[in-house]
């Protein structure tokens, strides 16, 4: 299915691939962002932006040098302080993703970023959120502005958030992931990536048929994330890159059962792999 879906060509310049804008890595968790970030660039983004909690932008810019650094203003407790989203309003403005949530670690600040994303976000950039971002949906004031372009990334519990329920979902029930995914898709006007599947609000599910428990692992999701925004940013539709996206994150994680073992391996490691599954589908 995917070769007969193929995605955007390259194109002749980084413009012509995408740009894309991360927003995440307070403090104490930059990694997150990092990781989602090197993902877009892996699966063929063009130009990448990160804006980052300050006190980390240095560092970022350094373990990332592919990648422009914009410094968002801390907390005093060290998180990104959400109302001031306008620092890297330039970068928002040309993107054409953006991904929110990697590495924010601060729910209150989280839910206030969310809230002032249409007003720096171009409004033909697809918005991907995820982590704290997620949370911050239901009753961001910002839903109904994003409905019809966001892409969302739940685990289970988040997924559960979304649906207004307490218990995370079974992650044993098909039926009831089936049911769930479609719904958040539906009720938030979302291309949704939840265990395996993918949903469109108009009703087409997908489910992916690969896959590794070793996934389950530290800094998987941003990868995930940053995957399907990459994807975005060169210019495939949102249930396109996210289920492409979904099936290279699986495949990596297949291959690295096979060379690094079951269990064990980093999510660091699956971001060399993308492109290799990129290349082996195609």
């Amino acid at each position: 299915m995917l070769r007969d879906w193929s995605l955007p060509s390259p194109g002749a310049s980084k413009y012509d691939r995408g740009q894309i804008v991360v927003v995440g890595g307070d403090k104490r968790s930059p990694g997150a962002a990092l990781l989602a970030a090197e993902a877009s660039l892996r699966v063929g983004a063009g130009r990448l932006t990160v804006a980052i909690a300050e006190s980390v932008a240095i560092t970022a810019a350094v373990a990332l040098p592919e990648s422009g650094v914009v410094l968002l203003p801390e907390t005093a407790s060290g998180h990104i302080d959400g109302s001031r989203l306008d620092e890297a309003a330039d970068d928002l403005s040309k993107a054409d993703a953006v991904l929110v949530g990697p590495g924010l670690d601060d729910a209150e600040q989280a839910a206030v970023l969310v809230a002032g994303l249409p007003e720096v976000v171009g409004g033909d950039a697809v918005v991907l959120l995820d982590a704290y971002a997620l949370a911050a949906l239901p009753d961001s004031p910002s839903r109904d502005a994003l409905s019809g372009r966001l892409v969302l990334t739940p685990n289970l519990g988040e997924a559960a958030s979304l649906l207004g329920q307490d218990d995370p979902l079974d992650a044993g029930s098909d039926d009831q992931l089936d049911a769930a995914t479609l719904e958040i898709a539906r009720r938030y006007g979302a291309v949704v990536s939840c265990q395996a599947r993918v949903a469109h609000p108009d009703g087409r599910l997908w489910r992916i048929g690969t896959g590794h428990g070793g996934l389950g692992t530290s800094g998987s999701g941003d990868v995930l994330a940053g995957a399907i925004a990459g994807l975005s940013a060169r210019g495939a539709s949102r249930e396109q890159a996210a289920v492409w996206a979904t099936h290279a994150h699986a495949a990596a994680g297949d291959r690295l059962a096979v060379a690094v073992g079951p269990l064990g391996f980093l999510a660091s490691e699956l971001l060399e792999e993308l492109p290799r599954v990129l290349v082996e589908i195609g």
